[in-house]
């Protein structure tokens, strides 16, 4: 009986930063969010399957919208569960409105370099299928990439 591994889920990929090609290779260099000045480090390249991070000179640019969004869903999740739990009016003399306000941005603040390293995963994982076969599959070599202007920003 030939023993299968077990294929990582999609969304475990993404929320543990692993490449979405083989959803085995780690594409940031450093797993600390909080390092502020590594945070964002990327491999250029798969360490496990050799696929390209950055497919395009300016591809990340996209991560602004991906984040805009997750940080939305986050505010309106945390409207939601104040509004439940603890309760709240829309009357001249309630400020429990303020309490969520201060509460929810300060907590979107902290998550920040989380929100920003899981769009970014996000926004490669839609560009790069999985290819459960990748050890036989050669990597298509991207056809817009110009070598000399990669990292000129």
């Amino acid at each position: 009986m030939i023993a299968k591994s077990k294929t990582p889920w999609y969304l475990w990929s993404v929320l543990n930063n692993r490449c979405p090609r083989c959803r085995k290779g780690k594409i940031f260099k450093s797993q600390e969010a909080y390092k502020f000045k590594t945070n964002v480090d990327m491999h250029e390249r798969c360490p496990v399957c050799n696929q390209p991070t950055e497919i395009e000179v300016g591809f990340y640019y996209g991560t602004g919208y991906v984040s805009y969004a997750l940080s939305v869903a986050f505010l309106v999740s945390t409207f939601i569960a104040w509004k439940v739990l603890i309760g709240m009016t829309f009357s001249i003399d309630d400020n429990r409105i303020f309490y969520w306000m201060g509460t929810a941005f300060v907590l979107l603040f902290i998550m920040q370099p989380l929100i920003m390293r899981l769009s970014r995963s996000l926004w490669l994982s839609w560009f790069v299928k999985y290819d459960p076969n990748w050890q036989e599959h050669p990597i298509e070599e991207p056809e817009r990439i110009v070598p000399e202007q990669m990292n000129n920003w």
